[in-house]
């Protein structure tokens, strides 16, 4: 057998191992199970690429992603390696020339997806072929703990126990949880040789930053980095294409993926991204497991990851060559609540669940951290560190101050408004607004009502930010995404623990909102919860979801909220037989939310001008006191409200012949800047 150093230096190229390869590889090639956790970006491929060549027999590799195995196999071709897929991408020319290899005992490694395995005639042909070694990658996925649980994946520990071979599985990130299972699942238990190297990539420079018009954050970080190949992770298909497109409006070689695409057109997509240099790729979490391109500079998330693990797999796609790298996550309370309530909505046991908040908040405690950020990220994986240095906390240490009386005051807000409210509402009352809302529930008598003033409306949207960071709210599903208070929560308020709050994301925001994308913050509970509904009623009888309504139509029965079946037979998108199928059970949603809309705001619903009628009402609430924030308080009507939206003056002059001079004078710029912007 020739010996791993001549191999490594021949067939690969390298002149000696990175740190820790060359005991894996030594592991593998002996025939011993080994589990290995190694860093993206640590050469884990070669762990079991080059003991398939110094062993007898041909070495499986189970792989999840075509794009992955086809690099791969392109690559071992190159370096004289025999080595062929089976997939769903093959040519029949490369299907067949893998089976002449096979055939002719020359193949060394067999690249396969885990979906295969679910094909009867896969178990005969492996037997054929006389497999020696079966290599997982991407391991991770066979736990239901993990962040892509693949189920095709839990029949891989059968296909060892059938072919009675050795197995060695790879991945980059395991928690202890995640690690037990892929134990369980692919050993029956027995414990494997387990090799666990440093999650650290210490050429990868952390940075996390609050919302603040986030797509000319993102741009403004491309610009700084242009020609440089990077990766934007986005929440949202819709959001990959116009990130893109403002990205090639700005210069910027640029183009988007997400699962939606045609799979031709994924494909195009990866390629460009792997031949040129310098190309952005704007995309969904679909893209990215099994990037192999070496001199990704810059990874940007616009929008928070759903996990830490996710976070580390995502961000070590960057500076696999060992060269600088960058990041920059964008967060804010919109994430926040959407991972809350995709955790909430999900179909998981209660335990999974729970363990999925606690993934969560370990990503929120990194997002929030007053310390240096790979200090708390290593230790999550349960390493220490010293301060890297190489993030932007070691780069700027963040001023932090006493936070634990505003935490107080709006957690007795909570509390004394029977955890039924968002922030939106909560922020009113500590603000002491007199809103139609705070006044038809009487909470303008609370004691709670008035107390945070010292604070603005922005500075509260950031306090109550770091408060869901922290754990010490969570939005309930029950109640729409009403904050209730956590057990985390209860020293805080009973004085018996403090809290630092970082004061760099508590500073006065633009008095202009950021446009929202689907409805206004304050109908956005509901309409998650009508998603929900929709979800379950569409599982249930096996259809997609648009099946049972739209968004348009869910869009418009949160804005006008229906209470009778021929209020709802009014919303469009509702014909008879959809009323009488599904009717009461989104009525019975919306029995929970106490909330009226206006009844001039309700006119408005389903059209523009609703949404103009929303960015109108925000902007009003913040100029309610002057820009100083001392002045008489002053607001407008809701007909007002409701003729600048619909009429959309163009001018000074014509918003003045409908406010009045008083009002114009208060609030009129600030209105024609949104009108423009709305063109």
């Amino acid at each position: 057998m020739t010996g791993a150093a001549t191999l490594l230096s021949d067939v690969f190229g390298f002149d000696r191992f990175r740190p820790g390869q060359e005991e894996i590889v030594d592991a593998v090639a002996d025939g011993r199970n080994v589990l290995a956790i190694m860093p993206t970006g640590g050469g884990k491929s070669l762990c079991f690429q080059l003991p398939a060549l110094m062993r007898d027999g041909v070495t499986v590799v189970i792989s999840p992603l075509i794009a992955l195995m086809r690099d791969q196999v392109r690559a071992l071709r190159e370096a004289g390696v025999e080595a062929g897929a089976l997939t769903s991408g093959n040519t029949e020319e490369e299907t067949d020339a893998v089976w002449a290899a096979l055939d002719e005992g020359r193949l060394k490694l067999l690249y396969i997806a885990p979906e295969r395995l679910a094909a009867g005639s896969a178990l005969g042909m492996l037997r054929r072929i006389g497999v020696g070694l079966i290599a997982v990658d991407e391991a991770h996925c066979v736990s239901q703990w993990g962040h892509d649980f693949r189920p095709d994946y839990l029949r891989i520990g059968e296909l060892r126990r059938v072919l009675d071979v050795p197995l060695a599985a790879f991945t980059a990130t395991a928690d202890q949880e995640t690690r037990q299972e892929i134990i369980e699942r692919l050993f029956d238990g027995q414990e494997p040789e387990v090799f666990l190297h440093g999650f650290d990539r210490p050429n990868i420079h952390l940075a996390f930053s609050a919302k603040d018009s986030p797509r000319r954050q993102i741009l403004d970080f491309a610009a700084a980095r242009k020609g440089q190949s990077g990766i934007v992770y986005c929440g949202t298909r819709a959001k990959t294409e116009g990130l893109a497109q403002a990205l090639r409006d700005a210069g910027h070689n640029a183009c988007h993926y997400h699962g939606g695409m045609e799979a031709g057109d994924r494909r195009h997509v990866e390629h460009r991204f792997n031949s040129e240099d310098g190309l952005i790729v704007v995309a969904t979490v679909a893209f990215g497991m099994g990037v192999d391109k070496p001199d990704i500079r810059w990874v940007a998330h616009a929008d928070l990851p759903k996990s830490i693990e996710a976070y580390y797999q995502e961000i070590g796609r960057a500076g696999r060559d060992g060269a600088p790298a960058e990041t920059l996550t964008l967060f804010g309370p919109d994430d926040i609540r959407l991972r809350r309530s995709q955790i909430d909505e999900g179909l998981a046991p209660p335990e999974r669940r729970a363990a999925d908040h606690g993934r969560l908040n370990a990503l929120l405690g990194l997002a929030e951290a007053l310390e240096c950020r790979r200090k708390t990220l290593l230790a999550y994986f349960g390493e220490t560190s010293e301060a890297c240095g190489n993030c932007d906390i070691c780069d700027n240490p963040p001023e932090v101050f006493d936070g634990t009386e505003a935490v107080r005051k709006a957690l007795s807000a909570v509390l004394r408004t029977e955890e039924w409210f968002g922030s939106g509402h909560l922020i009113d009352i500590l603000l002491g607004n007199q809103t139609d809302k705070v006044r038809q529930r009487g909470h303008d008598s609370l004691p709670t009502f008035g107390v945070g003033k010292d604070f603005s409306r922005g500075q509260w949207q950031a306090i109550f930010r770091q408060m869901m960071g922290y754990d010490l709210l969570r939005p309930d599903p029950t109640r729409h995404g009403a904050l209730r208070m956590t057990d985390a929560a209860l020293p805080i308020l009973r004085a018996e623990a403090g809290l630092s709050l970082r004061k760099d994301t508590i500073r006065k925001m633009a008095a202009r909102p950021v446009a929202k994308e689907l409805v206004s913050d304050e109908d956005a509970p509901l309409l998650s919860a009508l998603k929900a509904k929709r979800r379950a009623l569409a599982e249930a009888a096996a259809v997609p979801a648009y099946i049972i309504f739209n968004d348009r139509t869910l869009i418009e029965i949160a804005e006008t909220r229906p209470q009778t079946l021929d209020d709802m037979a009014r919303i469009g998108g509702v014909g008879a037989k959809k009323l009488e199928r599904y009717g009461d059970a989104f009525l019975s949603v919306i029995a929970g939310e106490v909330a009226q809309v206006h009844p001039q705001r309700r006119k408005l619903a389903g059209r523009s001008a609703g949404d103009l009628y929303d960015r109108l009402l925000e902007v009003q609430a913040d100029l309610a006191r002057g820009e100083t924030g001392i002045e008489k308080p002053m607001t407008c009507s809701a007909s007002l409200l409701a003729k600048v939206a619909a009429s959309r003056p163009a001018d000074f002059a014509a918003i003045e012949r409908i406010l009045g001079a008083r009002r114009a004078e208060r609030f009129g710029v600030a209105f024609l800047e949104i009108l423009h912007e709305e063109g």
